[in-house]
């Protein structure tokens, strides 16, 4: 088992990722990426190793999904074989939900790690998701309650796939959910904790730019029927109202 953790700009709680991941599951090996974070951030990457991670560099930002692909090209050379599970640098995601994400993974499969977004969630988080979900379901017809999670498991026969598909950045991770049928990949979701530390303060998520980036491709897939464009175009117009009242929107 490999546990993959994209890292741009982290703080110390990375380095309690890999302490916790070395102490709740031995047996699996723990791969940063280090998204470009420059010399402010090196020394937690360095206490990383310490700890017991395997960490690659790349020279320059170049987003999350440059850096999840980094990695499963690695681990395609050094952990043949093996399922490989992501997860985030920030403590969103405990030890135990990665294991049990990892444990569901099976040939040709994908786990998501599902928040249900009970309790204390940011607002931005809240309506992101909400967002998102309802316009993945409105324009696939599959119902997926997390679109966003990056707690996500996948099986080792998939890692040419997940090099192949496109995307640099956020958008990358949604393009494998939308790709994932036409490659025939069996999504499976199981429910994890909510955690949100400092009300997502770490968050690299860029509101505008990144959504934009996420749901062009979504509009690319809708436009392929116009009945899809017309549902993603009322949904959005949907949305929008119902944010401008800071009330997350309905399916």
């Amino acid at each position: 088992m490999l546990v993959l953790v994209p890292a741009f700009e982290p703080d110390d709680r990375l380095v309690r990722l890999v302490e916790d991941l070395r102490q709740h599951l031995p047996e699996a090996r723990v791969l940063v990426v280090d998204d470009g974070s420059g010399p402010a951030h090196e020394a937690f990457f360095s206490d990383a190793a310490a700890a017991g991670a395997q960490v690659l560099t790349q020279p320059e930002n170049r987003g999350k999904g440059a850096a999840l692909k980094l990695g499963f090209a690695w681990a395609a050379e050094h952990a043949r074989g093996s399922p490989v599970t992501t997860a985030d640098c920030d403590g969103q995601h405990t030890p135990v939900d990665i294991a049990r994400v990892a444990e569901r993974v099976r040939p040709r499969t994908r786990v998501l790690g599902g928040r249900r977004f009970s309790g204390d969630v940011p607002l931005r988080s809240r309506v992101g998701n909400a967002i998102s979900r309802w316009a993945f379901r409105v324009v696939t017809g599959t119902p997926v309650h997390d679109t966003q999670t990056g707690l996500r498991g996948f099986a080792a026969d998939l890692l040419p796939w997940l090099q192949e598909v496109e995307g640099e950045r956020f958008e990358y991770e949604f393009n494998l959910l939308l790709q994932a049928r036409r490659a025939g990949v069996r999504v499976v979701e199981i429910p994890i904790a909510t955690v949100y530390l400092d009300e997502n303060e770490s968050s690299h998520f860029r509101p505008l730019q990144d959504s934009l980036r996420i749901y062009v491709p979504l509009a690319r897939v809708a436009g392929s029927s116009l009945a899809g464009f017309a549902a993603l175009l009322a949904f959005v117009a949907l949305a929008g109202r119902r944010i401008g009242a800071g009330r997350p929107p309905r399916p």
